[in-house]
């Protein structure tokens, strides 16, 4: 079987830094991708099997160049892994509008151009097909305090992902997947956080840079694990929709679900008192 063609964005650290070593140590091909790459630097990387091309997600020019220049090295692209992303933390009131909107170009937009481009090659090469992944969090299924904007962009993710996947052809054989890691120790919650710029004084119950500075190198998680999950999932015969990555957002997700149907229960009478009278629905 000829080698798999990756491309990766945000690749400087974390999980897209994992992941390109996961996938050069497997024997694919990796375009990996980032604002400045050339900073990037990976073990075992030879002139056919590995490009770096600065990516950011932030200009429609940069992610179609990238594509064009993984296109013209390696002739197709089996995989899109939308990696760039990045946390913005604090009280609703104290975030900026300048900051809210940043937080949705990166983690929302920026995605929705890279995915774009990505359905349009693998609809078009031949033979046509290939894999999106979006790496989203457990912040896109459950709400977390003093991430709401986070949350936010990638609860827009995760809605956006599951009803695309529902419009492309079977016979285009374009799959997209939503990779929902938990708590890892990457440089999400270190260097790479954004915080509020304006604190609120009615919020003095609630410290994100306190918080964060905590959790920080002490997650669960550990990112080279995470790295090898995001390939088996790539690789996989039938890759499923969505993926909990890490056992924090395993339980998180469990609870939520729990707590969800107790309330769908709860709430059946009035949620199902609305139809008009003698409405029957199509068979």
């Amino acid at each position: 079987m000829a080698p798999r063609v990756f491309l990766i964005t945000g690749c400087s650290t974390g999980f897209g830094n994992e992941y390109v070593k996961e996938i050069l140590s497997r024997g694919d091909h990796v375009v990996a991708t980032a604002r400045t790459s050339s900073k990037l630097s990976f073990p075992g990387t030879t002139s056919s099997n590995y490009l770096s091309v600065d990516l950011d997600v932030t200009s429609k020019d940069s992610i179609n160049a990238a594509f064009d220049a993984a296109l013209q090295k390696f002739g197709r692209i089996d995989v899109v892994c939308n990696n760039a992303g990045y946390g913005l933390g604090g009280e609703f009131e104290s975030l900026s509008e300048r900051q809210i909107r940043q937080q949705m170009e990166i983690n929302f937009f920026g995605l929705l151009d890279c995915t774009r481009r990505a359905l349009e090659v693998m609809r078009a090469q031949k033979p046509s097909g290939g894999l999106i992944q979006q790496v989203t969090s457990i912040g896109g299924q459950v709400g977390v305090p003093l991430f709401s904007i986070y949350n936010a962009s990638k609860f827009a993710v995760e809605g956006f992902t599951e009803a695309v996947a529902m419009e492309v052809k079977p016979e285009w054989g374009i799959k997209l997947q939503l990779i929902e890691p938990g708590g890892f120790r990457t440089d999400w919650a270190g260097r790479s956080m954004d915080f509020g710029e304006k604190k609120c004084e009615a919020y003095d119950h609630l410290d994100a840079k306190t918080m964060m500075g905590k959790r920080h190198g002490s997650q669960a998680g550990d990112p080279a694990k995470a790295g090898k999950v995001f390939y088996d999932l790539a690789v996989m015969e039938d890759p499923p929709l969505r993926c909990i990555v890490g056992t924090d957002a395993y339980a998180r997700i469990n609870k939520k679900m729990d707590d969800y149907r107790k309330n769908i229960d709860r709430m059946e009478k009035l949620s199902n008192s609305t139809d008009v009278d003698g409405y029957k629905p199509p068979s």
